[in-house]
């Protein structure tokens, strides 16, 4: 009879999903070690291996390609368990599990502070990824909740608006368009811009106006966060359509300016999502009202 701990699946769900022992151990806030030695465990008490590591690529056995297709299950309804203890015990204690895009790393803290002050027994995680993978945990339901920008329209989801998402120009203090106002949006075309990766919810923005306004969208180099943007237009690398989240409590936003072009700021939320007809635990459906009364702690001069 095998003994097999929820601890030793999830972590092999984890390594199975996401094909790296190191982002696996990332996502569950474990070192990288323990995250093997579960694994290890697992294939004693199995008696056949379950992954297979070549150089830095993590390959499923046969007997892992059987255990994953079942191991999702096993955690949904673990899961469902949870969700039904926590709210047998009401808010004196619980788990609030939510993932949201990385640009709003810069206001969450804000609202999760005073929220575990309030609830100090409950256990809140937090992971901050980008667009895709949230889409990606979203599919998966492994989430209470989600925060974006961009909901996505092929998915059956409910999102609810909660914040203003105001979207800029920026450029360095120093750029010749700085002290304009009421600068043409054709005037973009003759700049160059730093934009986020494939896939996300600024950069489609982005794309679209200015296809919209039939203007060429020039593209020097794609970075992978808001701070390598916010450097490189500081340090004159070109302009950047940014969210005006990312650049509240920044001392770098001494060296950026906004520029003052037409049609801007673009008009966009900050929206809570969750697939739809999910139930919330009574711990998630307290932080989402929660969340909805008191917008004003995210907003810098309320």
């Amino acid at each position: 009879m095998m003994h097999v701990t929820l601890r030793q699946l999830q972590a092999f769900e984890a390594v199975a999903r996401l094909r790296s022992f190191s982002r696996a151990a990332e996502e569950m806030h474990v070192t990288q070690p323990t995250v093997s030695k579960q694994i290890r465990a697992l294939h004693e008490q199995v008696g056949l291996p379950l992954l297979e590591q070549v150089g830095k690529k993590v390959f499923l056995t046969e007997a892992g390609q059987e255990l994953y297709a079942t191991c999702a299950d096993w955690l949904n309804t673990w899961g469902r368990f949870e969700q039904a203890v926590a709210n047998l015990k009401g808010l004196k204690q619980g788990r609030l599990k939510i993932a949201a895009v990385t640009t709003a790393k810069y206001f969450m803290p804000r609202i999760l502070g005073p929220f575990c002050s309030q609830y100090p027994g409950i256990d809140i995680s937090l992971e901050v990824v980008n667009r895709d993978r949230v889409l990606d945990r979203m599919a998966r339901n492994e989430d209470d909740l989600y925060v974006m920008g961009v909901p996505p329209d092929d998915m059956d989801i409910e999102s609810e608006a909660f914040m203003d998402n105001p979207i800029v120009v920026i450029a360095p203090v120093g750029h010749r368009l700085a002290d304009r106002r009421r600068i043409p949006f054709a005037a973009l075309g003759d700049e160059t811009f730093l934009v986020r990766e494939q896939g996300s919810g600024t950069r489609m923005t982005m794309e679209r106006l200015f296809q919209e306004q039939g203007v060429p969208l020039n593209i020097r180099m794609e970075l992978g966060s808001n701070e390598a943007i916010k450097q490189a237009v500081a340090g004159g690398l070109g302009l950047a359509l940014l969210s005006r989240s990312t650049l509240n409590f920044d001392p770098i936003q001494n060296e950026l300016a906004v520029l003052d072009v037409e049609g801007f700021p673009i008009r966009r939320a900050w929206y809570i999502v969750r697939p739809k007809g999910k139930n919330l635990s009574v711990v998630a459906a307290t932080f989402h009202d929660f969340l909805l009364s008191h917008v004003q702690l995210f907003v810098p001069h309320a």
